[in-house]
This record gives C-alpha cells, structure tokens and sequence, in this order.
C-alpha cells in the first residue's frame, strides 16, 4: 500500500467508527424518549396500552383519593378533557388540587393513566412548559393569571 492509500484507509475508518457511534447513540437515545400529550391530545390520538408518555395539566379540583399506603388517583385535565390517573408512591410536597402535574407513565387498555413518577411545580411562580404551552393554546390560562 502506499502512503496515499494508508491515509485514505485511516480517514474511511474512522469516519466508519464515528456513523457507527453516532447511529448506536441515536437508536439508544429513541428507546428512553417519552412524549407528551395535554389530556385532550391524548382524546384525539391513539397511543398503544403499555407505551410510555408523559401527561401533563392541572390536577382537577376534588378528585384527589388516597388509597391503602401510598396509592393514589387524581384526574389530570386541561379544561377540554380529563384523565384518570393512578399512582403507587410518594407524591411531591407540592401536589395538591389545582396545580400543575406532569406524570410519566402509561395507559392501561381501560384509559387509566398508571404513572410511575408525578412532577409538580415548585414555587409560586412555576409552570412546565409543555403544561403551560398547552393551556395556552387552548384559550384556557394567561400567564400571570391564577390557575382555573
């Protein structure tokens, strides 16, 4: 081989050896993404029973019920729909009716939301951005504004 030969072999390899990390990086990445969808989203999509999501909205006022040790089901709604959800664990200090909730999780064949963690705001001032943008669109809260 000549010099030429050897330099264009060790720039096709690595460049070879960058695609194949690059490719093995994204596919690893695409099987930990969780969507998101306001609760009226969801009412207008079809998401598999078992796919995991996020769902994100305001807990809806009177429809907290804690079960045996640290069961729990609130609905999440974004004035347009409400979802049922269910929660085995600890929720945040900052949960409670009419604050905004982000739950990661997924639906069940009978369209309860089973969550395995549950986001709540942190001060005041504070609203998840998807939450937020959601109700926004939908004519529903101004920021600035109390929560409905």
């Amino acid at each position: 081989m000549t010099r030429k030969q050897k330099r264009l072999a060790v720039i096709l390899g690595g460049l070879l050896f960058l695609a194949l990390a690059a490719g093995m990086t994204a596919y690893a990445l695409s099987q930990k993404i969780a969507y998101f969808y306001s609760p009226s989203d969801l009412a207008e999509t079809t998401v598999a029973p078992g796919q995991r999501f996020r769902i994100g909205g305001i807990v809806e006022r009177g429809s907290v019920l804690r079960g045996q040790h640290t069961q729990v089901s609130f609905a999440v709604t974004d004035m347009g729909a409400t979802v049922p959800v269910r929660f085995t664990g600890i929720l945040p200090d900052l949960f409670r009716e009419g604050q905004g909730v982000i739950a990661e999780g997924s639906l069940t064949p009978e369209g309860v939301f089973m969550a395995d963690t549950v986001l709540a705001k942190h001060d005041e001032n504070y609203m998840p951005r998807e939450v937020a943008d959601s109700l926004k669109e939908r004519g529903v809260w101004k920021e600035g504004e109390p929560l409905p």
